[in-house]
């Protein structure tokens, strides 16, 4: 049970793929301007996330190592088109709203990062697990940097007024710059949290200082060093 946990609370902070890994920048940046839509992308990477995670976990002794790679990308592919459909035909405002960026789930480093480093590796338990966590720490952080440039943008939150009218929003918010600026401030409360907390570590350059070392074990370090590709 406390293994579990720790699997499924990685991605929520300490192993946050936005703020702290650093995956899935992107759509981070883009899709932001608005809290709904935030909400949106995050819960559409979770079902992908998830759904990968357990199909690749399940497939893993199947799959040959030198084709792992397409054959993640092809796992991933499909769930992303089931999702599209079922996006267009039920919510085609959202869809418009995400516009490319909901295909390109596809390709995103987060879903093809954890089907390598942890899908292939782990049973469909824990691999269902950390897909979960892993998409609410990437729904978290969407939302939350949505909502605050929402508010400061446009002066809504979730499309309801919330600032008065008498104060003029400040639109550079829902600007790339405003994205760039909330982001990096995400980002320090994080650490800021981290050293409060006495779980901040010093990140050395290498395998040692791979926020992902714990699951792979430093076997990319041993692949590298016997020449393996």
């Amino acid at each position: 049970m406390k293994e579990k946990l720790k699997v499924f609370s990685n991605g929520l902070l300490k192993e946050n793929p936005s703020l702290r890994l650093v995956l899935g920048t992107c759509p981070t940046l883009a899709v932001t301007t608005l809290a709904v839509n935030g909400l949106g992308m995050g819960l559409a990477a979770t079902f992908v996330l998830v759904c990968s995670n357990i199909a690749i976990s399940a497939l893993r002794k199947i799959i040959p190592d030198k084709v792992r790679l397409p054959a993640y990308i092809t796992v991933i592919a499909t769930f992303v088109t089931v999702l599209q459909m079922l996006v267009k035909a039920f919510v085609p405002a959202l869809d418009s709203a995400l516009g490319i960026f909901l295909p390109l789930i596809v390709v995103n480093c987060i879903i093809l990062g954890r089907a390598e480093m942890f899908a292939s590796k782990n049973s469909i338990g824990l691999s269902a697990l950390d897909g979960l966590g892993m998409g609410l720490g990437f729904t978290g952080t969407l939302v939350v940097m949505g909502s605050v440039r929402e508010v400061l943008g446009a002066g809504t939150l979730f499309g309801i007024q919330v600032m008065p009218a008498a104060v003029d929003p400040m639109t550079v918010f829902i600007t790339p710059p405003g994205g760039f600026f909330v982001f990096g401030c995400l980002m320090a409360l994080v650490i800021w949290i981290e050293i409060k907390t006495n779980n901040r570590k010093v990140r050395s350059i290498g395998c040692e200082g791979c926020p992902s070392a714990s699951v792979c074990g430093g076997k990319c370090a041993d692949k590298a060093e016997g020449g393996e590709a």
